[in-house]
């Protein structure tokens, strides 16, 4: 059930083990050939689809579409909110509904750029709230929660991880909004490379990519986007079915 849709008495009323679903993505350069509003986009179609199979089983709240997205900002049309702006601004969606009761709370994120930050908003506030032993607070990739490995969900399937404006990203968005894609003919493989890994590189897209894609876009198809949402929002609802049985107080789930 979607958040913007009740009234606040129908609000306080929800048993608070209700699951709380915060979608967070972005809005930045996906390339030349795809719309700044990629990952919210898809994180929107996985959480409707996510939403078609849970009903009510679960609060979503409104998608939050402005990400940690400077390492975009060479590129026009990007729109960003600071890290440490945007730590603030996430940790906040999970204090209000602290304030409001509830008690699991799970950020469901669609970009990249969100991730350390998302993690380190789970960290800090289970420390402001360490004497709170029924509190659930998790940030989850949807690309990280699959039952299986992602490129494997169609055969003709070439990349092996989510890169940017990619094969997988581009036949998402091929799949449920065609008409926003560019000409793929054009497109070049923009390689992944090796950062100086298992290190942790500073990077920002200028350093990676001249065209603002990684990975081999010019493979994408709409099949492929539909084998991939199907295997993310089949992820995604796995994840909210364990939250949905947690007993509450112990470690595992």
């Amino acid at each position: 059930m979607q958040l913007t849709d009740l009234k606040w008495p129908e609000v306080q009323a929800l048993n608070k083990d209700t699951p709380v679903v915060f979608p967070v993505a972005a809005l930045e350069q996906h390339g030349r050939h795809m719309p700044v509003f990629t990952d919210s986009l898809l994180t929107g179609e996985i959480v409707r689809r996510v939403e078609a199979q849970l009903g009510k089983r679960v609060l979503i709240a409104p998608l939050q579409w402005l990400g940690n997205s400077h390492h975009h900002m060479d590129f026009p049309g990007t729109m960003s909110a600071s890290p440490r702006v945007y730590l603030d601004m996430i940790a906040d969606q999970f204090e209000n509904f602290i304030a409001h009761g509830f008690r699991r709370l799970v950020m469901l994120n669609g970009h990249g750029g969100n991730d350390v930050p998302g993690k380190q908003v789970v960290f800090e506030l289970r420390q402001k709230y360490r004497a709170r032993r029924d509190l659930l607070l998790l940030f989850a990739t949807y690309w990280n929660l699959t039952l299986t490995a992602p490129h494997t969900a169609h055969p003709g399937l070439k990349q092996t991880r989510m890169g940017h404006a990619c094969e997988w990203e581009t036949s998402m968005i091929l799949r449920i909004a065609p008409h926003l894609v560019g000409d793929l003919t054009k497109l070049g493989p923009v390689e992944f490379g090796n950062p100086f890994e298992p290190a942790s590189r500073g990077w920002i897209m200028g350093d990676r990519s001249e065209p603002g894609h990684i990975g081999d876009p010019h493979l994408a198809t709409a099949e492929k986007g539909e084998a991939l949402f199907q295997t993310f929002t089949a992820g995604a609802v796995a994840m909210l079915e364990r939250v949905l049985s947690w007993d509450g107080k112990s470690w595992e789930g």
